[in-house]
């Protein structure tokens, strides 16, 4: 176990004249506090913050960050509080210990919405300090490094949430070395037989290849050096996780993989990165599709470099990665290697990999509930990116897999929830088209859209997810508001006074509800009744039996009755649907059912299905058609087709409704006896007098027997 003097040098080795003092306080604190406390292998629990304490310094972490190591399990573990803390260490590091103490054990079996809730408040505090995350992934670090000593079960767990939480958040800070140990670690637990298999082809290919890759690594630095280019060339093995997800996603196997090497080549300025690039492929040919840039146009998280494939010596495929030393510390040691809090100042302003970490957190903590939450956080971690262009030339960088809905969203929510179509690369495409790097996205959008749920299904990102539910919400919500006002205004009529929304709202308190849109919603939903609304407002109203709705009253077509609410269709301001059973069209004499929390099914008035509703607590809800002759919208019928029993029989009945302009949406036959079939098909018609005219039309032929419409 490290001694105190030990910590001390460690951090003296990097940080002139360090604080000594708080070294040692916080080192003697923690250690008494910890007392006999012993760990699952058996030794003392104080061991464990000292080697966090450990992995920091070789991060170069400054004191206080050192000391908020040796601190971290206090609160969570002993009898210190954060009062305490506060008085013997100041409160920013109380802060930042408390922000750890916060996030309680995690299970992702399990206890879910706890999970996210505590995820949440760790990464609210990391918003706040990134020095949090760096003692936190350090402290993941050195208990997977110790897990062996936990039972099989609790292993797997703790591993499968460090591989799916940990282990990308070490990568969304640019910390490589530290997300392929933990990767590395995790999927030791998660899958033993793979990573056991995955080790053993790996250590008999090093064994094979260490002399072509140490004659690559010489031939690439002498020549180099011959082009007047210092450089320094070492070769890297791809880590065992990688080689796995890369086999399982491609569906190779282990020999076909060529990829397993790579060279990188470390020069002093970035000119001298595309000197060497330049060289390179001059001296070996180029492989078509291997060139990325991250130079030019860093990754979120801060890495530069230029990747490139060429054909090199032995005819053997070499990835290369060129950077300088500056980038190859940024790409190793990620945000820890702009961390130093000096002479009060803040390099950490220095990093996008930071800023875009708090904006994704912002992001994420919009979520309209924990499961969403953990869902959205999965989803934003990971960093297998594309960047695209908006036509005035910004950059948006998302995640492999992303569309031009996560795109509209990317740029702003308005956008996404607007979005009708778009242009990539100057060409209408689909907006569920996957992007590709250097696409230049143009959104098409109509201020009267409102994004479809079947997106949620299509979208790549947490935050196009998350609005597209939103925005569906608050569309659903909209349209039983709007009926929710319909209904009242009739009711209120009936009984002989007049609707007005600022009464309303002086009623609210009565009704116990905060807004006058819960009130509209939840009548528009059939979860309270008009009638409960104007005692509301009138305590000496008395409704009368008559106005408590009855299927009985459906109207006859000559029955007008002025309020009756008007239907346009399924994309209108209401929450409108049609039967199942044989649907409605326009010219139809029809009766509206609402269920609670289901909206208006609308039913033609002679419907056999109208008298189940009668006592399952629906509500007859007078509708009229208000549909004008440019409408552009196919409502829903059913037909019943007898026809011959003859080879190319359906596609005579087709080719007749086709000819007559309907639509067919679904189709059943079956055979009555061998002479005769019966065919139901669901059709979209624009009213009742073209659905005549196709009924009609199929009458005619003489392979039909009989054409009727289906109203059950």
């Amino acid at each position: 176990m490290m001694r105190q003097y030990e910590l001390v040098e460690r951090v003296a080795g990097y940080i002139e004249n360090p604080n000594e003092a708080l070294l040692n306080q916080a080192y003697v604190y923690a250690m008494q506090k910890h007392g006999e406390q012993k760990r699952a292998s058996g030794d003392p629990y104080f061991s464990h913050p000292l080697e966090v304490a450990a992995i920091l310094t070789d991060l170069h972490l400054d004191e206080e960050t050192i000391a908020v190591a040796l601190l971290h399990d206090t609160i969570e573990d002993t009898d210190a509080t954060r009062r305490e803390i506060d008085e013997l260490f100041g409160e920013k590091i109380g802060h930042l210990v408390e922000g750890l103490t916060k996030l309680k054990r995690l299970d992702l079996v399990s206890a879910q919405a706890k999970q996210a809730e505590n995820l949440r408040r760790l990464l609210l505090a990391i918003s706040d300090d990134i020095r949090v995350l760096l003692v936190k992934l350090s402290d993941r670090l050195h208990n997977m490094r110790t897990l062996g000593a936990m039972r099989p079960d609790k292993c797997k767990r703790i591993a499968t949430e460090t591989m799916e939480i940990y282990a990308p958040l070490a990568g969304r800070i640019g910390m490589q070395d530290l997300r392929d140990e933990l990767e590395e670690l995790s999927f030791r637990y998660i899958n033993p037989e793979a990573y056991e298999a995955v080790i053993g082809h790996l250590e008999e290919l090093a064994e094979k290849n260490k002399s072509l890759t140490l004659e690559i690594s010489q031939n690439l630095e002498n020549k180099l050096a011959e082009a007047g280019i210092k450089a320094r060339v070492s070769s890297r093995q791809k880590k065992p996780y990688s080689v796995f997800r890369k086999m399982e996603s491609k569906g190779l196997n282990f020999e076909q993989l060529s990829d397993i090497y790579g060279f990188r080549i470390i020069v002093e300025t970035v000119e001298d990165c595309y000197r060497a690039l330049g060289f390179v492929h001059m001296e070996w040919a180029m492989v078509p599709g291997r060139f990325k840039d991250y130079v030019s146009v860093p990754k979120q998280n801060d890495y530069q470099s230029i990747h490139t494939t060429v054909v090199g010596p032995a005819r053997q495929r070499v990835e290369l990665q060129i950077r300088t030393e500056h980038m190859h510390g940024v790409a190793e040691y990620g945000i820890a290697a702009h961390t130093s809090y000096k002479d009060g100042e803040d390099p950490l302003l220095e990093s996008s990999a930071y800023e875009t970490l708090r904006k994704t957190i912002e992001q994420l903590a919009e979520g309209d509930n924990p499961e969403e939450f953990l869902e959205h956080t999965k989803l934003e971690l990971f960093l297998d990116q594309v960047f695209c262009f908006t036509p005035k030339g910004r950059i948006i960088a998302l995640p492999k897999g992303a569309t031009p809905i996560d795109f509209a969203y990317a740029v702003h929510t308005d956008i996404g929830n607007s979005c009708i179509g778009c242009k990539l690369n100057g060409k209408i495409m689909p907006v569920i088209t996957e992007l590709q790097n250097g696409d230049e996205v143009d959104i098409i959008r109509s201020e009267k859209q409102s994004p479809p749920a079947a997106w949620e299904s299509v979208v790549a990102t947490g935050k196009a997810r998350s609005s597209i539910r939103r925005a569906s919400r608050q569309a659903v919500r909209k349209q039983y508001s709007t009926l929710g006002v319909r209904i009242l205004e009739r009711a209120f009529d009936r009984a002989g006074k007049t609707y007005n929304s600022e009464l309303l709202e002086l009623a609210l308190p009565r009704l116990a509800r905060e807004s006058l849109e819960d009130v509209l919603t939840e009548v528009g939903r059939n979860e309270m009744r008009a009638e409960n609304v104007i005692m509301a407002i009138y305590p000496d109203y008395q409704a009368a039996e008559g106005d408590k709705g009855d299927l009985s009253e459906a109207k006859s077509k000559d029955d007008v009755i002025p309020n009756r609410i008007p239907i346009r269709g399924i994309n209108s301001d209401l929450p409108v649907q049609f039967s199942k059973d044989g649907g409605a069209v326009p010219g139809d004499n029809i009766v509206g059912i609402l269920v609670p929390g289901e909206g208006i099914t609308i039913y033609p008035s002679e419907s056999k299905t109208l008298a189940r509703f009668k006592d399952d607590g629906a509500h007859l809800i007078d509708v009229r058609w208000d549909v004008d002759e440019n409408n552009q919208e196919r409502f829903p019928a059913r037909i019943r087709v007898l026809v011959d029993n003859k080879p190319g029989i359906l596609a005579l009945v087709a080719e007749v409704i086709a000819q007559n302009d309907g639509n067919i949406q679904n189709l059943s036959m079956k055979v009555l006896v061998d002479e005769f079939m019966e065919m139901e098909i669901d059709i979209d018609v624009w009213g009742l007098s073209h659905l005549t005219q196709i009924i009609k039309q199929l009458s005619v032929k003489s392979i039909t027997t009989k054409v009727d419409r289906i109203t059950e």
